[in-house]
């Protein structure tokens, strides 16, 4: 795929295998933000084969333990924007894998629902 930067994967990998790579994100959320990344180029996780689905959750559980090491976290969000109205802004899938800690906001409830901020809280 031509002008995709993930497709390069000239990144500082974390983790590698034959089907997804790992590098820590260059805008973390939090320390230790991870992206997972599929060396072949997939739009969004609803264009990727089992293969890769498969890599990546390989991938997520490996990654998790490193997390958990290095920096103790209290908890996980994992996340996946497909299409540009759920925010994607690389159009090669790409995993983040965030590390949350007690406090690192004021009222973490609902969660992954604050992308829209509105409906978060219920």
């Amino acid at each position: 795929m031509n002008n995709c930067i993930f497709c390069d994967g000239k990144f500082d990998k974390i983790y590698e295998d034959e089907y997804v790579y790992a590098m820590y994100d260059k805008y973390p959320v939090s320390k230790g933000h991870i992206l997972i990344i599929p060396k072949k180029h997939v739009p969004t996780y609803f264009d990727a084969d089992i293969e890769i689905r498969k890599a990546i959750d390989k991938a997520l559980f490996v990654l998790k333990e490193l997390l958990d090491k290095l920096y103790k976290p209290d908890g996980f969000n994992i996340g996946i924007n497909n299409g540009k109205a759920s925010g994607q802004t690389i159009f090669h899938l790409h995993v983040h894998l965030i590390p949350r800690y007690l406090g690192d906001i004021e009222d973490p409830t609902g969660g992954v629902r604050g992308v829209i901020p509105s409906k978060q809280k219920y």
